[in-house]
């Protein structure tokens, strides 16, 4: 059909009249043969506007349905779909535009000339102008096509193939330039417990510690009860750590090392995992997304963490070339390039070895523990407990086998519970409660209340009881406000949070809010919209219309103690704390000093951000203070015998947070006044989950933050501890057979509590007692002395996953 194409202007040019029978110029004898016995055809421009609109929208049915006869024919439905699959999926090709340009038909053929963009994540468009001839036949017009109506370069029948140009992955560091995740080559270390022999045990154990960072015994524990022919993983380090021993290390039997090339993550469980993340691959349901953005479909991206949040610097300006592959398999066009360009590694405010001795801190508890230099917002340590290690998300890890006991863990250690975690802060809030009564004007910081066993303010129905009851230790006495703090004494906040309501009951709540609880943080270094960061509940009156339920005067008297429906995050609680330790000024959180190309300037610098001031006096704030130091350092407060001979000077308050019928959550909150130059002072938050008694088991883990911090090492054991990270052996923690008890006469719920040394709480919970003042003597009554774990089920936890 040579000469038949015409520019689409060319449409409106003069056409002969037909010829009519009986008019000049026609001839009266016969007719030519008819060129069609039906009605003349219609647009052919329309069939190839309708395969054009199909191929963008990836209808390779709909488009061969619209093919020629012979053309159908010769490519069936499932191959011609495959041929536009083999050409275009290894381009990078991510989407596909396709416009009729001009057209021009005669009698049963047509031309179409169209235009095609061709578009990539990463090269930009390849854009062709392309002729497509069409025939009508059975009725309708039909696409004769070939190869060259994908593009004219693959008409020899070639492909499309992108050949990626990606950097190297920048290092995540910590502040003081010591990796937490680069690329190298790693080893995955195992044993086989029956090829050990013996005499080489603690050969085999001790080179194991120092490559681990595992205490012996708690390895050996991994091991003792496995088969003789198991391979037990144990754990990762790098090529380095082992490379230096590595003549001691093969000749020990039993030891199985696997080397591999991966992103290492130094240190495993103790290097951050929950503020650094790891890599994985690109999810199926997300793969069209990231080659969109230039990513190779077999790429490893950010999944958690810094890694996910600092994608787009930590990957680099991803480059590459798009070629037309012969079907030789010789790259024989180059269509488009583009140059790679760096990556930036991120420097983190994060010190490698704090962080490593607070995740080492929470061995063999849940929960979590967060230190923070109070005056910039710097977060210098995010441990969450259990944890996990990130080297297991690599397929080539030797260990890989491990990572399915991670996901299933019924603990969750994937849960950042420093961001995520959501719990009633107990008595940590009274911080808040104090100076909403001071700065109400209801009460001065002079003004006494007698802090007994028992208030009774909300009826003889509704009576409540302060923490020295159920200890069956003294009343506290008289105390001003300083005091009440001090000695956590639970009528007087009643008698706050009581007072407060009947004055303005949104007052409690909207301190709270002005503390920066509620809504997240905004933690720079995490992504918000993955839920790497959740916010608490701080209840109120709107909170509750919401629910069709009343805010009461009960619910403002449960929220001064920090019970009731209030949660927090750690992370929302040592921010709070920072604010009362730099003298009112509430902190963004902030987990990236800086961001930098090799050997080029940051490109960006952490600058400390204000976003809000606690609403307080200079007195106000002075009074808490005071509280705070004397929980610490005065005989009377409930944190004094965790601090003796510490002489770092610090200032904290204990928490004790129902979660009834489980033990409650153990907190200690608080901050150093040390002022020791080149050592900014910090602030710490440590949460653990249904342990206890803060001033037991959440105050000695703040102190050891303190001595490793300030120190350099720990100084002091844990009571629950023979050696540095290890727990004593038999353990403190026993669990005794259940016994039963007889109700004697003037026996109440806390004396039986405390003759036992049970807490009331595992008393309701194992006889199933709704109040604690409905005991009959003679009454049989269920004693589960530290046996609770044995009769509760695996705790849960209010957390918010990420998806």
């Amino acid at each position: 059909m040579a000469g038949l194409l015409l520019c689409a202007a060319c449409a409106g040019a003069a056409v002969p009249a037909p010829l009519v029978a009986g008019q000049p110029g026609s001839e009266q004898a016969t007719l030519p043969a008819p060129a069609f016995a039906t009605a003349p055809p219609p647009d052919a421009e329309g069939t190839a506007a309708a395969f054009l609109d199909a191929w963008q929208k990836g209808d390779y049915a709909g488009m061969h349905t619209l093919l020629a006869p012979q053309s159908a024919a010769l490519l069936g439905a499932a191959e011609f779909a495959q041929r536009y699959r083999d050409a275009l999926d290894g381009g990078g090709i991510v989407s596909v535009e396709a416009t009729v340009l001009a057209a021009l038909q005669q009698a049963a053929q047509a031309e179409v000339q169209f235009k095609v963009d061709l578009k990539t994540g990463l090269v930009g468009s390849v854009s062709r102008q392309i002729t497509m001839k069409l025939e009508f036949a059975d009725s309708r017009w039909g696409i004769v096509w070939d190869d060259g109506l994908i593009l004219p370069e693959l008409k020899d029948g070639g492909n499309l193939m992108m050949e990626y140009l990606t950097p190297a992955r920048g290092n995540i560091y910590d502040r003081n330039g010591l990796a937490f995740a680069a690329q190298t080559d790693a080893v995955a270390i195992g044993v086989v417990a029956g090829e050990i022999v013996p005499e080489q045990e603690g050969q085999l154990l001790g080179e194991l510690s120092r490559l681990l960072n595992v205490h012996p015994e708690a390895l050996r524990s991994r091991y003792a009860d496995a088969g003789p022919d198991w391979y037990v993983a144990l754990g990762e380090a790098s090529i380095e750590q082992v490379s230096s021993r590595f003549a001691v290390l093969n000749n020990i039997s039993g030891l199985r090392l696997n080397q591999y090339q991966t992103r290492y993550y130094m240190g495993g469980v103790a290097g951050a995992p929950h503020a650094v993340g790891y890599v994985a691959p690109i999810p199926a349901a997300e793969v069209a997304a990231y080659q969109a953005e230039g990513y190779s479909p077999d790429a490893f991206v950010g999944a958690q963490g810094l890694e996910r949040w600092g994608e787009k610097q930590l990957a680099g300006e991803r480059g590459g070339t798009l070629w037309v592959r012969a079907p030789s398999g010789a790259l024989n066009i180059k269509l488009a390039e583009k140059r790679a360009g760096p990556a930036l590694a991120i420097t983190t405010t994060l010190d490698r070895k704090l962080q490593r001795e607070v995740q080492a801190a929470l061995q063999g508890m849940t929960g979590a523990a967060v230190v923070v230099n109070f005056t910039t917002g710097e977060v210098l340590a995010m441990a969450s407990s259990p944890a996990f290690d990130p080297n297991l998300f690599d397929p080539s890890n030797y260990n890989i086998s491990q990572l399915s006991l991670t996901l299933n863990d019924p603990l969750r250690p994937l849960i950042n519970r420093v961001t995520q975690g959501q719990y009633p802060p107990g008595s940590a809030f009274k911080v808040v409660t104090l100076s909403a009564a001071l700065e109400s004007k209801l009460f001065v910081k002079d003004q006494t209340y007698y802090c007994g066993y028992e208030w009774t303010e909300l009826g003889a129905d509704f009576v409540k009881y302060d923490w020295t009851y159920e200890k069956q230790v003294p009343e506290s006495g008289t105390l001003n406000m300083v005091g009440a703090l001090r000695r956590s004494c639970n009528p007087w906040f009643y008698h706050m949070g009581f007072s407060l309501h009947r004055w303005a009951d949104y007052y409690l709540p909207d301190m709270a809010r002005s503390f920066g609880f509620g809504p997240p943080t905004g933690i720079v270094g995490l992504t918000q919209a993955a839920n790497e960061e959740v916010g608490g509940v701080v209840p109120s009156a709107d909170w509750a219309a919401q629910s069709n339920t009343d805010w009461t005067i009960g619910d403002s008297v449960n929220m001064a103690i920090g019970q009731g429906d209030l949660t927090v995050t750690p992370l929302q609680l040592v921010m709070a704390y920072s604010a009362l330790a730099n003298g009112g000024q509430l902190l963004r959180p902030q987990l990236v000093l800086q961001m930098a190309a090799p050997g080029a300037a940051p490109a960006y610098k952490l600058e400390p951000q204000t976003v809000g001031a606690l609403p307080i006096s200079a007195e106000t704030l002075a009074t808490v203070r005071q509280g705070l130091w004397e929980v610490v350092h005065e005989p009377a407060g409930t944190a004094f015998d965790r601090f003796k001979n510490l002489k770092i000077p610090v200032y904290g308050k204990t928490g004790t947070a129902e979660d009834r019928p489980r033990r409650p959550h153990a907190w200690f909150a608080g901050y150093s006044d040390a002022k020791q130059a080149g050592k900014p002072d910090i602030a710490a938050v440590v949460v653990l989950e249904n342990k206890g008694e803060g001033s037991e088991w959440a105050a000695p883990v703040f102190r050891r933050i303190i001595e490793t911090y300030f120190y350099g090492e720990p100084k002091s054991l844990f009571h629950w501890e023979s050696e540095f990270g290890l727990t004593a052996v038999p353990s403190p923690f026993p669990t005794f057979v259940p016994f039963t008890y007889v109700v004697q006469a003037g026996d109440s719920l806390a004396s039986i509590a405390y003759q036992n040394k049970v807490t009331m709480d595992e008393l309701m919970l194992v006889n199933q007692l709704a109040n604690p003042n409905a005991l009959k003597e003679g009454q049989t009554i269920i004693i589960a002395r530290g046996g609770l774990s044995d009769i509760t089920l695996t705790p849960e936890f209010n957390l918010t996953p990420t998806p």
